[in-house]
């Protein structure tokens, strides 16, 4: 379908002659996903009606209390520290953001009384600025009232490189400005297509200005409320062991009628992800577990026992593997994996090549992940649109050998290749999960035939995707020279999600490694490219600008995709959750119940 045909479905939505639904189904059929579709709309000023969450509730509590199973536990309770999902989901019981993302990719408000659109005059006509209505009679769970100053100081404090977020991308160039005591407008420094980032979803939760307000800056760490929140949700802290055990009551004076249903909630973190799916779909102990990354053939046989459901998310989520750009043997100014440095083996693309040859990606999904895997070559999957058709992936150890051999990396008396004085023995690092220890072991198996020597590492999942900067084995340290893990994709537009590769966002001490590309990859054109596409209003040219991006990563070789990870979540027959693949598992807790 050209541009022009495009346009007139458009006018059509907007005179009322074709229902907004019709005009996102033609454009699924296309290629388009649904989330995307709606966003098209919200971009040419036609706002999108309101998505009807399933729970309305009658009463405000009664429902007793529900249990849900982390095996990675949340070590921390700030949203804008969180490195990982565990911490985003965490902090998402007590803070709120503007607006967070449904099933298909329609923005829900929460703290916002509605979404902008053209319409609404909530955006702006150039793209420069978006403004937001706030809830009034929202209060914090200290009974302090929620207004446009919390929302202006959250953008301040996320932006403030001394505070070192991992959120820090998404407010360091932008100003919120408060317009009055209920109204915002944030105003983006270029025109922004994107612009449903900033105080949306994983990114946007909100804190309070009278909690956070001493401690912005050098003293960010050193905030009590770091660990016990005060938030706008529908649950109140009580408790907290990191690593461990986190619990919440309802909050009485929450701003939402008749909600939360549930009387408390306990979190359980820790453990492993089998005896996670067995507390929910065997035994009954739990209500609902997070992130069943378990053999598809056991969960199978957990669901036959009639205690509790399986439901696959289908979203951007990436299981890969990462080859360190820099050293992390060797110490640069008192830093190891410096990016003054550079990896002695993988700076050679020969080897990389090599490395992406030897990892069975099809075995791995049909042997062990089976409905939680789709074995792809591209980091970026979903939504179609922006699914690069450039990349392909092989398994040949024959072709891997060829290529190191006319590399000049030889095999040694003992087996392993070298050149010069460098071997190739690395280091493979992942968290404790008996599927991943299964992929290092077939990938093991293979880089050994290659001539290739991994020692496997496996990290407790706590330790491993910490954030303790004293810690040496987290992942975002990257001290070893391959490791494995999932990164998730928030939001249905991969802006965020893409940022990660750019250089702005390299890990180092500097940042207390508290940014997001933990390889420490650099590439001119790939950053230039994610800023046109950062104003880039025009959809096929965009989505063209985020498959070049994919394309430019893959094909320099540090990281190598194994599989799209549709999320697998356990739940309770009688449990009702609202659920996304575009947000936290908790983004609308409040609208959970359960059947009598």
């Amino acid at each position: 379908m050209q541009e022009r045909e495009i346009r007139n479905l458009i006018e059509q939505v907007r005179e009322g002659q074709l229902p907004r639904r019709g005009f996102i189904q033609r454009m699924v059929a296309l290629g388009l996903t649904a989330p995307m579709a709606s966003m098209l709309l919200m971009n040419e000023g036609i706002a999108q009606t309101t998505t009807a969450l399933p729970y309305k509730g009658t009463k405000r509590g009664g429902g007793g209390v529900l249990k849900l199973i982390w095996w990675q536990g949340a070590v921390h309770l700030n949203p804008h520290f969180a490195g990982g999902t565990k911490e985003q989901d965490a902090t998402r019981i007590f803070y709120e953001a503007l607006a967070g993302w449904d099933s298909e990719g329609n923005l829900i408000p929460m703290l916002a009384t509605e979404i902008p659109s053209r319409a609404n005059g909530g955006l702006s006509a150039d793209g420069l600025s978006v403004t937001w209505k706030l809830k009034r009679g929202v209060t914090w769970h200290d009974g302090k009232p929620f207004t446009a100053d919390d929302v202006v100081f959250t953008a301040k404090y996320a932006g403030d490189p001394a505070t070192a977020a991992t959120t820090i991308g998404t407010y360091k160039d932008i100003k919120v400005e408060k317009i009055d005591s209920h109204t915002v407008r944030v105003v983006f420094p270029k025109p922004t297509p994107f612009w449903a980032e900033p105080l949306v979803g994983s990114y946007g939760m909100i804190l309070p200005q009278h909690v956070f307000a001493d401690y912005i800056g050098a003293k960010s760490r050193e905030n009590p409320a770091n660990v016990k929140p005060v938030g706008t949700g529908p649950y109140k802290f009580v408790d907290f062991k990191p690593g461990d055990m986190l619990r919440a009551e309802a909050y009485a004076n929450y701003h939402v009628a008749n909600q939360p249903f549930f009387d408390a909630l306990e979190l359980k973190g820790g453990g492993d992800a089998l005896s996670a799916a067995r507390a929910v779909l065997q035994t009954g102990e739990f209500d609902f577990a997070w992130n069943l990354a378990v053999e598809d053939e056991i969960l199978k046989r957990l669901e036959a026992s009639g205690k509790g459901s399986l439901v696959f998310l289908v979203g951007s989520d990436i299981e890969f593997v990462s080859l360190n750009v820099t050293d992390p043997w060797k110490e640069v100014d008192g830093e190891r994996a410096s990016v003054k440095s550079r990896h002695p083996a993988f700076s050679d693309k020969a080897v990389r090549e090599a490395m992406g040859l030897l990892i069975d990606r099809k075995g791995v999904v049909d042997f062990i992940y089976g409905r939680g895997g789709v074995a792809t070559a591209n980091f970026l999957n979903n939504p179609p649109r922006y699914r690069s058709p450039n990349t392909k992936f092989d398994f040949n150890i024959d072709k891997a050998g060829q290529i190191l051999d006319a590399a000049g990396w030889k095999k040694g008396a003992d087996g392993i290749r070298a050149k010069g004085d460098v071997k190739l023995k690395f280091v493979f690092q992942t968290s404790v999960s008996q599927p991943r220890q299964k992929t290092q072991a077939i990938i093991k198996d293979a880089c050994t035939k290659a001539g290739i020597d991994l020692e496997l590492k496996s990290v407790t999942a706590a330790v491993f995707f910490g954030s303790d900067a004293a810690n040496p084995d987290t992942y975002q340290k990257f001290w070893a020279d391959m490791q494995m893990y999932t990164t998730t994709m928030t939001q249905p537009d991969p802006q965020t999600f893409m940022e990660q590769w750019t250089t702005d966002q390299i890990a180092q001490k500097a940042n207390k490694w508290a940014s997001r590309n933990l390889v420490r990859w650099s590439n001119a054109e790939y950053d230039t490219t994610f800023k046109a596409a950062q104003v880039e209003f025009d959809g096929a040219k965009r989505a063209a600008q985020f498959i070049r991006m994919n394309d430019l990563l893959i094909g320099d070789g540090h990281v190598i995709p194994l599989f799209a990870r549709p999320r697998p979540r356990g739940y309770a027959l009688k449990l009702k959750p609202v659920l996304s693949a575009w947000d936290n598992d908790t983004w609308a807790l409040g609208f959970w119940t359960r059947d009598a």
